[in-house]
């Protein structure tokens, strides 16, 4: 029987294959083999995590709701070299996308090829800076020769591997250019003639499906111009013959090292999708739904950390975020109850107050769909809608898929809670705690200054970009220097000042072989001024410079040519007379990344490790190299890098990326809760402050082995590596908080609602992992009790039977449902609304 299903499911495929679907449009919607389809969509992008984690992370996807998973194409990494391409390993874009079609879900491939997305040099491979009289993004012959040849080689492989949705296969959309209209205007009437030639070359590949451009309002037909923002329920497309499509709802923000962590509040990202969807919309995409891992020196920015959580759904490690990922899951099933009457008609709208609103999808069959809303961010409201009742809390919108029964509001979460920890593990009879790393180091010293035979001499400062083609982080600028006897800092016991000036990212100035001083710029702002007291002595002197970057620039009009690196002036001041000696146009030697870089010290192997005398500690370039056993067990690891200070990881001889524990968020800005009620902004809710911005660096369990694992690290500015540790990413405590006034599940309304049964709301929990149970009750009460999860205390308002009840309800099992209502545990204080808070645990 086994082999009879297997030919029939792949008979089935092939089937689909030979066919192939016709993707098109509509003034209301995507239109699929002439069906229009109310589409939810989500960004993974398949660099940013590991091919064994792309099944998982799609089937969560999946089961959170979405239909579509939207992702870039990186040029960078695919032709990192020109005309060398790279399609392995995390890069396997083919492999990503029949990932996401095993699951059943369609694909949206934005090939751009300029992507932006806090990636280096927004995408471009930094080849394409060196081709005579090149100007990326406009009406530039080099240019638009280049992005040709690339995007019709991306197309022409999805088509030899039959993955257009003409072709049977899952892509249902691509996207030519980004965001191009936030920044055109710098580029003049070029910028016009280059947009309508990008759209008629993408449309001339001929993929049967639609392509789009998102932030373009002038997007030339047959091309959909779309939206990017936290909200776009106001958008309007730029004819009234294309569908009303949001390509990027922001459901966090990204982090810059030093700064605090941003967050958006689950109430207000599904305030935007279902305001989205009340206002005429039929296509949006989270960005992101899964942010992942910036490996390598794939992150751009400048200054974005490794991590790029993005406060997703999905977490950096793979792990569902909860309340957030549940609570949309709960309003994807509710706009999916809608999807009949959204699809066939215009809403019509109505006032049904101040800052309320409602609108109606209504066909002439009869069917009909409600959302009615509450714009105001300050008081809740009743309101009267179809002879019926109904309670509006501020900043939400209430899903009625029957114009009657409101099945979902953005501000009430029945979905469950859990509230991560970095825990520790035994594995081997091995603790992973602060002293994981203590002992079996070696080391290496990194050379200050000029250490390669490939060093060069110009006469004055270079740009760093230009000189490095960002084959390395480092540059090196070296230059030595007479001192005559009689100067002041000489004989009066005062120094020297050396000031130099960068357009940065790092700099970190060495005076006769010792640091003197280093500069920081900081995310928005990459120059840096550095201006210290430095000791010189009589004769010859050293200036070695080590500039660095964090990352190209991957943002703004003309960012290619923004520059890197000490430009100058270089000066020392206190001279005789109080002059000042500018050192800009002598003559510098030059050294392109580091000695360790040239020796492989990354990957490990090399005879100069030194293991037989005392580690150096808190010293700046140094290079570190231990052997480890992986903790034991599925969970997601990462190295806790506390105790070191500015360098880069290397696991096995891969990259985990750039690590800056001891750049500290500021110490204001953040607050314990964050009122989720009026408009957001990517500064409105932070966490983290006075913290480093990032303590923990993903160590992907693909890429260890259980024992006999290489850990390599560069040390910049000093540390001690014996203080770094694992950490486990663990699902900590399971709640839930659910008010008898909150609807009932969403589920419930196919069995009860549509059978005239009134159900009243239930909660609900889960143990994350499937071979887990609830085996403790850590806190249960019906009443009026405080606090979030992990901190719920009682008030005087509580039903003695609480926890007994759900104990029953509870212990041994996997998962439980319990009916909030005083029915179910009677009423410990009349006239008053109640709920019901849980927190177990799952063992």
């Amino acid at each position: 029987m086994e082999g009879i299903f297997i030919s029939l499911v792949l008979g089935a495929l092939m089937a689909s294959a030979i066919l192939g679907a016709t993707v098109s449009y509509d003034h209301r919607a995507l239109v699929i083999d002439g069906k229009r389809r109310v589409l939810i969509s989500g960004s993974i992008h398949y660099p940013r995590s590991t091919p064994e984690m792309w099944p998982d992370l799609v089937q969560k996807s999946k089961d959170g709701g979405l239909d579509v998973i939207e992702t870039y194409v990186f040029w960078n990494l695919h032709e990192p070299v020109q005309h060398q391409y790279n399609f392995e390993g995390r890069n396997d874009l083919v492999k990503f996308i029949k990932t996401v079609a095993q699951a059943g879900l369609y694909v949206h491939l934005r090939i751009g090829p300029y992507v932006c997305a806090e990636w280096n040099y927004g995408g471009f491979p930094i080849w394409l800076h060196f081709i005579p009289g090149i100007q990326f993004r406009t009406d530039n012959e080099p240019f638009k020769t280049e992005m040709q040849r690339f995007t019709a080689k991306i197309v022409d492989m999805m088509k030899q591997e039959k993955l257009y949705a003409s072709q049977g296969g899952p892509i249902i959309l691509s996207q030519i250019e980004n965001e191009y209209g936030n920044i055109d205007g710098a580029y003049g009437s070029a910028a016009k003639s280059y947009i309508n030639w990008a759209a008629s070359m993408a449309t001339s590949l001929d993929t049967g499906v639609p392509w789009v451009m998102c932030q373009q309002a002038n997007a030339p037909d047959p091309i959909i111009n779309t939206c990017n923002g936290f909200y776009c329920d106001q958008f309007t497309p730029n004819s009234d013959k294309k569908p009303k499509m949001w390509t990027e709802n922001w459901s966090g923000w990204f982090l810059p090292f030093g700064g605090a962590v941003p967050y958006r509040p689950v109430e207000d990202l599904s305030f935007a999708v279902a305001r989205f969807f009340q206002r005429g919309g039929t296509f949006q995409n989270y960005y992101m739904y899964h942010g992942g891992t910036n490996f390598g020196h794939s992150t751009g920015g400048p200054f974005i950390s490794t991590s790029y959580d993005y406060d997703a759904p999905i977490d950096e490690y793979g792990l569902v975020r909860q309340p957030k990922w549940g609570h949309l899951k709960d309003l994807h099933k509710a706009i999916k109850l809608c999807e009949k009457a959204l699809v066939a008609t215009d809403p019509t709208f109505t006032s049904l107050g101040p800052n309320i609103e409602a609108h109606v999808y209504k066909t002439g069959s009869g069917i009909c769909s409600a959302f009615l809303a509450n714009v105001g961010s300050q008081s809740d409201a009743n309101v009267t809608f179809n002879g019926n009742s109904y309670r509006l809390p501020a900043w939400s919108v209430s899903v009625l898929p029957d114009c009657k029964n409101v099945v979902y509001n953005t501000a009430k979460i029945n979905s469950q809670a859990i509230k991560p920890t970095f825990g520790r593990q035994s594995s081997k009879d091995v603790v992973y705690s602060s002293g994981a790393f203590q002992s079996g180091w070696s080391w290496i010293n990194e050379p200050v200054g000029i250490s390669r035979s490939s060093a060069f001499t110009k006469l004055g400062l270079l740009e760093q970009i230009n000189t490095t083609a960002d084959v390395s982080d480092y540059l090196w600028y070296s230059l030595s220097t007479e001192i005559q006897g009689d100067e002041p800092f000489l004989q009066d016991g005062s120094q020297a000042v050396l000031h130099v000036e960068s357009l940065g990212h790092v700099l970190h100035a060495f005076i006769n072989g010792n640091l003197a001083g280093s500069g920081i710029g900081k995310s928005g702002n990459a120059k840096v001024t550095l201006e210290k007291p430095i000791t010189l002595v009589s004769g010859k002197n050293t200036i070695d410079l080590l500039s660095l970057t964090v990352g190209l620039q991957n943002y703004g009009a003309f960012f290619d040519t923004w520059g890197a690196g000490i430009t100058g002036p270089v000066k020392l001041k206190g001279f005789n007379n109080g002059t000042s000696v500018d050192l800009s146009s002598y003559q510098w030697t030059y050294q392109i990344g580091l000695k360790g870089e040239e020796l492989g010290l990354s990957g490990g192997s090399s005879s100069k490790w030194i293991s037989l005398s005392t580690l150096p500690k808190n010293q700046p370039l140094i290079w570190y190299k231990t052997n480890f056993d992986a903790p034991g067990g599925n969970e997601p690891i990462a190295i806790d890098f506390t105790g070191l200070g500015k360098g880069e990881a290397w696991v096995n001889g891969q990259s985990i990326g750039r690590y800056w524990p001891t750049y500290i968020s500021p110490q204001s800005g953040c607050t314990d809760s964050c009122n989720y009620r009026g408009p957001y902004s990517s500064n409105k809710c932070l966490k983290n402050c006075g913290k480093p911005s990032q303590k923990q660096y993903h160590v992907p369990r693909s890429w260890v082995q259980p024992s006999g694992n290489t850990l390599v690290l560069f040390e910049e500015i000093g540390g001690d590596p014996t203080q770094i540790s694992f950490a486990i990413r663990q699902a900590g405590s399971l709640c839930s908080h659910v008010s008898e006034s909150y609807p009932a599940p969403v589920e419930m309304w196919g069995s009860d609602i549509k059978a005239g049964r009134k159900s009243g709301p239930v909660l609900q929990l889960e143990c994350p992992s499937p071979n887990q149970i609830i085996s403790s009750i850590k806190f249960a009460s019906f009443g009026t009790p405080h606090g979030t999860c992990g901190s719920f205390s009682l008030s005087r308002c509580n039903s003695t039977s609480s926890l007994s009840i759900v104990q029953k309800a509870c212990i041994g099992s996997k998962s439980c449902s319990i009916e909030v209502s005083i029915g179910k545990f009677g009423d410990p204080c009349v006239g008053v609304t109640k709920s019901l808070a849980v927190e177990v645990t799952c063992t």
